[in-house]
């Protein structure tokens, strides 16, 4: 690989998350990025789980959320993310939990950060899919089955808000 600081054909792997050019000693560590997932629940206290329209795992369930763009604070990118996929707004963000992630893209592995959040929707009636998203579904906690889920962390949030991992 070449150096993105001297150009030169010298930068190699220096830890499992850097690289280092033998030339310059320039530096690069490589850093998970940041995602968020929303916890939404309707007055029969079921959550609600989109349906995903592209790979990775299109057609399994998730749950509303996306990154965290640049110059964005995680409550800001929750805000935003669920309003561009169901056009809800939010409101009563509580963080929940955070969990590292592998997400897979055409062949490349993203290492994440997915923070979790839970939040209120005044009413449903707004509700509809765009962005990434090609349907929604009210599940119970209970009846939710992990392998209709794609996402690892997002099966183990679920996981979790089953009662199979911890109680939350």
């Amino acid at each position: 690989m070449y150096c993105p600081k001297c150009g030169k054909q010298n930068f190699i792997e220096d830890s499992f998350k850097s690289f280092k050019c033998k030339d310059c000693s320039f530096s690069v560590f490589m850093n998970a990025g940041a995602a968020v997932v929303a916890i939404i629940r309707n007055e029969d206290n079921e959550v609600l789980f989109t349906v995903r329209k592209h790979n990775p795992f299109a057609g399994m369930l998730d749950l509303p959320g996306g990154f965290v763009d640049y110059e964005e604070n995680a409550e800001d990118a929750l805000k935003r993310e669920v309003k561009e996929e169901l056009n809800l707004d939010i409101y009563d963000i509580k963080y929940l939990l955070s969990l590292p992630n592998i997400y897979e893209f055409e062949g490349i592995a993203y290492h994440t950060l997915d923070l979790a959040f839970t939040c209120k929707v005044k009413d449903f009636l707004t509700i509809r899919t765009d962005d990434d998203v090609s349907g929604f579904k009210f599940i119970s906690r209970k009846m939710v089955l992990i392998d209709d889920i794609g996402l690892r962390s997002v099966k183990e949030i679920v996981g979790i808000l089953k009662g199979v991992t911890r109680e939350i």
